[in-house]
């Protein structure tokens, strides 16, 4: 989803019509590695749990690691996001049919999509709420995709400024914890 969002941020109008193509085959690609991370855990029983995790700094005692952490719950989790987020690229195509900023918006959903897995992954806190700070901007971007009309114009500041909201909630939890 990440490398949807890249290409089709930077070459989309230059790929034109057809770009969705690429978006459904990244997004296809990773629905297909959730169902064969899923058939591992669940139906060969293999009990997978992957954990990877760097060091990005480091005070004292105090150290912040960056990583993933894919267990039984995680892979459900990847296969609802990717089999959604699959069907959501699907229907956009005839949706998003003739706009003026196509490719944007299906650099939109890659971002999502990519901010989605980022929660079900993350290993740490700080990880998870950095990638609901994704989650949060990447929705302001679909929810106001249609900025000139005053109705998405506004529900988008109503979206930012409720998201706002939940992470200020979320971040003070973060610290009490």
């Amino acid at each position: 989803p990440l490398a949807s969002f890249v290409i089709l941020i930077f070459f989309g109008k230059r790929i034109g019509a057809n770009c969705h193509w690429i978006s459904i085959a990244l997004i296809g690609f990773m629905l297909t590695l959730s169902m064969v991370l899923f058939s591992k855990i669940f139906i060969h029983h293999d009990g997978l749990i992957n954990k990877a995790s760097i060091l990005w700094f480091s005070t004292g005692k105090f150290s912040v690691n960056l990583g993933m952490l894919i267990d039984n719950t995680a892979a459900i989790m990847m296969l609802v996001v990717a089999l959604i987020s699959f069907l959501v690229h699907l229907y956009s195509i005839a949706y998003m049919k003739g706009d003026l900023r196509y490719s944007r918006y299906f650099a939109y959903l890659g971002l999502f999509t990519f901010s989605m897995n980022g929660i079900i992954i993350s290993d740490s806190l700080l990880m998870m709420y950095v990638f609901w700070e994704l989650v949060g901007f990447s929705s302001y971007l679909l929810i106001g995709f249609w900025f000139e009309k005053d109705s998405a114009a506004n529900a988008c500041k109503k979206a930012f400024l409720m998201n706002r909201v939940g992470d200020i909630g979320m971040f003070i939890g973060i610290m009490i914890f």
